[in-house]
C-alpha cells in the first residue's frame, strides 16, 4: 500500500525498495542477519579480556615499554583493529571468491616462510620464526595456518562439490598431503615446533572432516609418531626446545632453569582461587616473576588477577566459538565450506588447548599464543581472517539450511 501523492511513494509493508534502513539491516536475507553474532561477540569479549591482561602484563615492564605502560595496550588495540578489518575483507570477498585464488596465497605464504631461512629472518624468544621489514616483526607460519585449510579444501573438495564423487580418491588426499608437507617441513627447519604441531592437527582436523578413507587418518598418525621420533634423533629441535620436553616429563628438573616458566606458571594460576587477587593486583604479574606474560603466558594473568572464574570465563568463550564453528561446519551445503570450517575448529581447538595446558603443566611450552587474547599482531591477524571465513561459509549458505 503506498500514501498517495508523493514521489516514489512509501511502502507500509516494509518491503520493496522503499522500506527503511533498519528493515533493510533486520531483514531475514541481510547480511547483519545472517552473521554468527555469538562467534563474533565471543571473540570480540576475548580480545577485550586480552588487553586488560596484556596491560596488567606490561606496564611495569620498562625494559619492554620504554617507560610507556599503554604502549602494549595501544599496540594489543590496534592489532585488533587491523584484525577486525581483515575479517570484514574476508567477509566481503567470500570464501568461494578466495577459492579461486588459493594457489597465489598459498605461493606467496609458502616465499615469506622461505624468506624466515634467510638472513632477513630474526630470533625472538629462542625461535628464529620471523621476519623483521621495515621495523615491523611478522610470523608467517601464522598465515601459512590458513593457506594449508583454504589449499587442502580446495583439493579434497573440488570433484565432491562438482558431483562427480562422493568422497576424495586416494590421488587427491595424497595431492593434498603434499601441498601441507611443503611449507611444514620448511617451518619445521626453523624450527618453529609448536606452529607445525597446530598444522599437524590441522591436517588431521580437514582430512576427517573431507570423507577421505580412514586408513589416511591411521596412516597420517603413524606417520607422524615415527616422525617425532625421527625429529628427536636427528638432532632437528634446538637445544632449549629438548630441555622444554624434559622439563614437561620431569617437572622437578632445574626448577631455577628450563622448569623455571611452568613453575612460575603454576604458583601464578594457583594463587588466585576462586576471584582472583584483583584485575593489576596480581604479586606474580606485579613482580614479573612469569616470563613472557603478555604472549604465551597470558593464560597466568588470568588465574592469578581474576581467578577460577575470569579463568573459566576465557575458556567459555573459547568454547562458543569453537560451537558456532561446529555448527557451521555441519550446516553449511558444500564440502568445501565443511572442510574449511573444520580445519579453523582443529586449529583453535589445538591451540587454545596447547597454550593453557603448558601454563597448568599438563603440556610442554611450545611457544603458542592464545587465540585471540595474546599480544602478538600476526597472530591477531590469522584468527580474525579465520573468523572471517567462517561468517563467510555461514552468509552465503542457503536460506534454508
Amino acid at each position: 500500500m503506498t500514501l498517495p501523492g508523493r514521489t516514489g511513494g512509501f511502502s507500509v509493508s516494509g518491503y520493496g525498495p522503499e522500506r527503511s534502513t533498519m528493515s533493510r539491516l533486520l531483514a531475514r536475507d541481510s547480511l547483519v542477519r545472517r552473521l554468527d553474532w555469538p562467534i563474533l561477540l565471543s571473540a570480540l569479549a576475548l580480545s577485550a579480556i586480552g588487553a586488560a591482561l596484556v596491560y596488567s602484563a606490561t606496564r611495569n615492564r620498562t625494559e619492554l615499554t620504554g617507560g610507556d605502560p599503554y604502549s602494549y595496550l595501544f599496540k594489543h588495540v590496534v592489532n585488533t583493529g587491523i584484525g577486525i578489518a581483515l575479517m570484514v575483507g574476508t567477509v566481503w570477498l567470500g570464501h568461494r571468491t578466495l577459492r579461486t585464488v588459493v594457489p597465489i596465497l598459498y605461493g606467496v605464504s609458502v616465499f615469506l616462510v622461505l624468506l624466515v631461512l634467510t638472513p632477513l629472518g630474526a630470533t625472538i624468544n629462542g625461535a628464529h620464526a620471523w621476519l623483521l621489514i621495515a621495523g615491523f616483526s611478522l610470523q608467517p607460519s601464522e598465515f601459512v595456518k590458513i593457506t594449508i585449510i583454504l589449499g587442502m579444501a580446495m583439493l579434497l573438495a573440488a570433484r565432491v562439490d562438482a558431483g562427480d564423487r562422493d568422497h576424495p580418491d586416494h590421488r587427491t588426499v595424497l595431492q593434498s598431503l603434499a601441498l601441507a608437507l611443503i611449507p611444514i617441513m620448511i617451518v619445521l627447519l626453523m624450527p618453529d615446533l609448536g606452529s607445525v604441531m597446530v598444522m599437524a592437527m590441522i591436517v588431521l582436523g580437514v582430512l576427517l572432516a573431507s570423507g577421505a578413507s580412514n586408513r589416511w587418518v591411521l596412516g597420517l598418525l603413524g606417520t607422524g609418531a615415527v616422525g617425532a621420533i625421527a625429529v628427536w634423533q636427528l638432532g632437528v629441535l634446538d637445544e632449549y626446545q629438548i630441555n622444554r620436553f624434559a622439563a614437561f616429563a620431569n617437572p622437578q628438573l632445574d626448577p631455577a632453569g628450563v622448569g623455571y616458566n611452568t613453575n612460575q606458571a603454576r604458583i601464578a594460576i594457583g594463587s588466585g582461587g576462586l576471584t582472583g587477587t584483583g584485575l593489576f593486583k596480581g604479586t606474580q604479574t606485579t613482580g614479573q616473576f612469569v616470563p613472557e606474560q603478555q604472549t604465551d603466558f597470558v593464560f597466568t594473568v588470568a588465574g592469578e588477577e581474576l581467578g577460577f572464574a575470569g579463568a573459566g570465563l576465557i575458556l567459555l568463550l573459547l568454547g562458543v566459538v569453537l560451537w558456532r564453528a561446529c555448527r557451521i561446519a555441519r550446516e553449511t551445503t558444500e564440502l568445501y565450506g565443511t572442510i574449511v570450517a573444520a580445519g579453523i575448529i582443529a586449529w583453535f581447538s589445538f591451540q587454545a588447548f596447547e597454550n593453557i595446558g603448558m601454563t597448568l603443566g599438563i603440556m610442554p611450552v611450545a611457544g603458542l599464543p592464545l587465540p585471540f587474547v595474546s599480544y602478538g599482531g600476526t597472530s591477531m591477524f590469522a584468527v580474525w581472517i579465520a573468523v572471517g571465513l567462517l561468517q563467510s561459509i555461514r552468509v552465503q549458505r542457503p536460506l534454508s539450511a
